[in-house]
Parts: C-alpha cells; structure tokens; sequence
C-alpha cells in the first residue's frame, strides 16, 4: 500500500487548513452529529446557528480544536498520552470530567451489532500501538489507516472513539505529507456496513483497502 501523496508537511497543512471545515462536518457527521456544512462553517466562523442542540455545537468547537492541535504541533509524539489528550479536546464538556481522556470502565453496545469490545487495559493498549506504529514494512498511510480502525474497535474511551481515530490518524498523515483521511457523505453508509463486519471478525483487509481507494484526499503540488 504505498502513500498517495507525498507532501512536505507544510504543504499537507495548507492541503488540511484549506478544507477544515469539510473535513469537521463530514467527521461530524460519521459520529451521528446533524449538522450541515453551513452550519459548520458557521459554528467554525464563531456565529450563532438556531435550531442546534448546544452539544452539537460544542461538538464542533471540540473538532476545531482538537484540529487546531494536531496542524499545530508537530514534536507530539503518537503514543497514549497524544490519544488520552485528542480524547480530552474532542469531549470536553460532553462526557463527565472524570471520564475525560481516561480509559473507560464501563461496558459498550455497538449499534448494528452484537459484539462488544474488551474492557480497555492501559498496559495492553500502549503494547498494541506500539506494534502498529513500529511496522517497518509499511507505508505511513497504511500505518495511519491501521491505527485509525483499530481505535474505532478497540473503544477504549467512553464516547468519541471514532472523532479520535480519524484525529489521531491524521495527524500521522499529515506529518508525514501522505494527505488526509476524510470519508465523504456519500461513502458513510458502506463505510459503517463495512466497519460492522471488522468488529465482528477483527479482519481489517476489506475496510482498509477500501479507505485507501475512497478515502484519502490530498493534491499533487508538485507536478507540472
């Protein structure tokens, strides 16, 4: 699986600050949150939009954030301080204080699905990273889609896994100049259709050969 595009890391930031708030809304959106682009953009802008439940807004604010951070800072490591603190940004008042950025405690139900995720273990979870990232015979976008679906089934925190997954993700992408991972509207439907029969089975082959083909956005700034 080789990298789409390689960017030096000030031209995929400029790729990314472009199109932020399409990238929001259609995380956003993934998670359940009902809200359009222009309300998006809205919310982004800091004006006020009628009609929208006050998590939904926050909800958005915490992704404008939490995107802030990762385009921001670049010396952030990717281990399990990064995901506990993306957890933190992406839901700050939405969960209890105590729930922030901290492994939950208490068991999950998954929509479309009777499966349900192990209790999240500090020490395992840290090994399993750990073995992702230091695959030497992958590509960076490879590395990035692994890590991302395995946040999505591991559901370590108590809500916002996937808004973390895809944050954390891109942030190696975007270090590294390889685009961003972005799952258009029209792709959301087979992506959760998809994403069910991972968690059942563990096997992410079909769903991260198909992340790879639909959903990597980037541009080739340096062709003629």
């Amino acid at each position: 699986m080789e990298n789409k595009f390689n960017l030096t890391r000030e031209q995929n930031i400029f790729v990314a600050k472009r199109n932020i708030v399409d990238y929001i809304w259609k995380s956003a959106n993934l998670e359940g949150i009902g809200v359009t682009y222009p309300e998006t953009q809205a919310i982004y802008d800091g004006g006020i939009v009628n009609g929208l439940t006050v998590d939904s807004i926050i909800a958005i604010n915490n992704l404008k954030y939490a995107w802030q951070f990762i385009l921001e800072n670049e010396g952030i490591d990717y281990d399990f301080k990064a995901l506990c603190h993306l957890h933190k940004l992406t839901c700050d008042k939405l969960v209890l204080d105590n729930n922030l950025g901290k492994l939950r405690t208490t068991p999950v139900n998954i929509g479309g699905t009777n499966w349900k995720p192990m209790f999240p273990i500090e020490s395992q979870i840290k090994e399993e990273l750990d073995e992702i990232l230091n695959q030497k015979d992958k590509t960076k976008t490879e590395i990035a889609i692994e890590i991302m679906l395995w946040i999505m089934r591991r559901q370590m925190f108590i809500d916002g896994n996937k808004r973390v997954a895809m944050l954390f993700a891109n942030k190696i992408m975007i270090d590294n100049g390889c685009g961003i991972i972005t799952i258009a509207q029209e792709n959301q439907p087979m992506f959760y259709e998809k994403l069910i029969k991972y968690y059942e089975t563990g096997d992410n082959k079909d769903l991260k050969e198909w992340l790879y083909e639909t959903s990597i956005d980037g541009i080739n700034l340096n062709d003629n």
